[in-house]
């Protein structure tokens, strides 16, 4: 056994604590989603070679449709597990009533404010900071010799301005915000530096006088809002990194609105669909989530025919096809869920002692499954997270105390529930006079 066993041993089962602590709150885990998952083998296929086409400097997206139950966060998050164990950098924004769709200025900023790379979240400045120290390192290779540190920063500030021409072409003012958070850096000014950094990442409130020493006018607005995407993901990969992957969920909060809100945000899903086609965003991926009715109701994106043409599916039947733009996810089930209960075993067993599979039997699984679900209307796809959050508990009784019967003493109520349940687990709860 060479030395690093012992340490991939650890990061295991660290692993493993952290997957059975976040069931037991209820929420997805944050790493090591493949060992849950399930039945999704073709999908994470599908978005894995996407990503490999990103990487090559192609733009892309899918669409993941399903109700609710039907695993889109999972999914979601899975995808974006995937794209940081190649690299990538990845971001995770939430439209809302706050966040609409039609205002690309704020779906950038919820980029900026999530960026997670496989080492660190909020990683915007480590992400710059990485560009930065990778142009002085060509700039001290081609010259050959050690440079004096004015001579560095010129020419540092200079390369900046070329990498980032393109861009600069359309507006100059991310090349001009980047010089001063480098100049600050050096002259150990970090007040003014994190201003650069929250003025770049659409902060609103930044004040006057970092726009002043950085000769910008105004800020980061809806008509240079993707402009200035573009610019981040340039600097990204100039970092070394792939690309930039956005998952965009509950999409389908946009049909509440007035119309011509709505249909001003599906014009902005449009003009990212065009964009990407164009080859105008290399390095991008984008996946949004909806549900049935935002794909095919009338307040859906069928309202804006140019957009319901790009991105709905030929057909759909018994054969899915995830290659087309969007993926297509059925509710989840009794066998679904009995087996991602027998992989929980097996990760409680490594985060914790092997569990006891006489009192833990898939016996008791089904019988289980089948207890929560009377509750709920017979609905497997809507108690996943409730069912696990109980299953948890089970396996810790059973782990603390040798006498403890899973048959005899597990019962299940809605009782403590009150106040945890979601909108869609509420409206199917059995209610009990």
């Amino acid at each position: 056994m060479n030395m690093s066993d012992p340490d991939r041993i650890g990061d295991r089962k660290l692993e493993s604590m952290n997957i059975i602590n976040a069931l037991r709150r209820g929420t997805v885990p944050g790493s090591g989603l493949e060992r849950i998952s399930v039945g999704l083998d073709v999908e994470e296929e599908v978005i894995s070679k996407q990503l490999d086409f990103v990487t090559r400097g192609g733009g892309d997206l899918k669409f993941i449709r399903g109700d609710y139950g039907s695993g889109k966060t999972f999914l979601v998050a899975r995808a974006l597990e995937i794209a940081r164990e190649k690299g990538f950098v990845t971001a995770h924004v939430v439209i809302s009533s706050t966040s609409p769709l039609h205002k690309i200025r704020g779906i950038y900023q919820q980029i900026c404010a999530t960026l997670r790379t496989r080492e660190e979240e909020h990683a915007q400045k480590s992400i710059i900071d990485s560009w930065l120290f990778g142009i002085e390192e060509r700039i001290m290779t081609v010259s050959g010799s050690v440079l004096e540190d004015e001579a560095l920063e010129k020419a540092t500030l200079k390369e900046i301005e070329t990498a980032l021409a393109g861009i600069s072409e359309m507006n100059t003012s991310l090349a001009a915000a980047l010089r001063t958070y480098y100049r600050a850096n050096n002259s150990g000014d970090f007040q003014l530096a994190q201003s650069a950094i929250g003025w770049i990442c659409g902060e609103p409130n930044v004040g006057r006088d970092f726009k002043q020493k950085a000769g910008i006018r105004g800020d980061i607005d809806e008509s240079v809002a993707l402009i200035f995407l573009r610019g981040l993901t340039s600097i990204m990969t100039g970092a070394g990194y792939p690309g930039l992957a956005v998952a965009v969920d509950e999409v389908e909060t946009t049909q509440a609105l007035p119309r011509n809100t709505r249909e001003k945000g599906y014009n902005t899903l449009r003009q990212i669909v065009d964009s990407l086609d164009r080859g105008e965003m290399p390095h991008s991926y984008f996946l949004f989530t909806g549900t049935p009715a935002f794909f095919e109701g009338p307040r859906g994106i069928r309202s804006l025919p140019s957009l319901f043409d790009r991105i709905s599916v030929v057909q759909k039947d018994d054969f899915r096809n995830p290659r087309q733009p969007q993926i297509i996810l059925n509710k989840f089930d009794i066998k679904k869920l009995e087996q991602v209960a027998l992989k929980v075993c097996d990760i409680y067993g490594e985060a914790y002692t092997e569990v006891d599979r006489s009192r833990i039997s898939h016996r008791f699984i089904r019988a289980m499954i089948q207890k929560v679900t009377t509750k709920f209307g017979g609905r497997v796809d809507v108690i996943p997270r409730i069912f696990l959050k109980e299953f948890i508990d089970v396996l810790d009784k059973c782990e603390l105390y040798e006498d403890y019967d899973p048959w005899a003493s597990y019962h299940f109520d809605t009782g403590h529930l009150k106040g945890e349940l979601r909108e869609e687990e509420e409206a199917v709860m059995v209610v009990e006079f």
